[in-house]
């Protein structure tokens, strides 16, 4: 659950017969997929369009990803992705993220990006970026 204060966006997602395998449950791999959908709309929302970041040569490379499953996802369900920020750091954040079907736990996890210019080098978060951000944790970052 995020934090109290923490700002939260939910993406919502019918999932496809192409996501799902031979017994019409959703592939592991496309819960990822999910967290990155959320993602893209928490940035729009609460910070700033994910393309205004490629417009400034910077990209958010996947550093690490987890993802704990607790029921599976079926063909035509309509999945409520909700994402928050855990932390963000100079030139990284953690993003965490909720997945729910009519109002049950499917999946939780999370992923930590490291932003990138063009050619995959570490660049910084813009300093503004970073104090929204900051902003949106939802507690007192220090």
């Amino acid at each position: 659950m995020p934090p109290p204060g923490a700002k939260t966006s939910t993406a919502s997602h019918r999932v496809a017969f192409y996501e799902t395998d031979a017994m019409g449950i959703v592939h592991h791999a496309n819960y990822i997929r999910f967290f990155e959908l959320s993602r893209v709309v928490w940035l729009a929302e609460h910070d700033q369009p994910y393309t205004a970041y490629m417009e400034s040569e910077l990209n958010f490379a996947t550093t690490h990803a987890v993802v704990d499953y607790h029921q599976s996802a079926r063909f035509d369900d309509e999945l409520e992705i909700t994402t928050w920020v855990e932390w963000i750091r100079g030139a990284s954040l953690r993003m965490a993220y909720r997945i729910e079907c009519r109002g049950a736990l499917l999946v939780t996890g999370a992923t930590e990006h490291a932003a990138v210019n063009p050619e995959g080098r570490v660049r910084r978060i813009p300093r503004e970026n970073r104090e929204r951000i900051r902003r949106a944790l939802g507690r007192d970052t220090g």
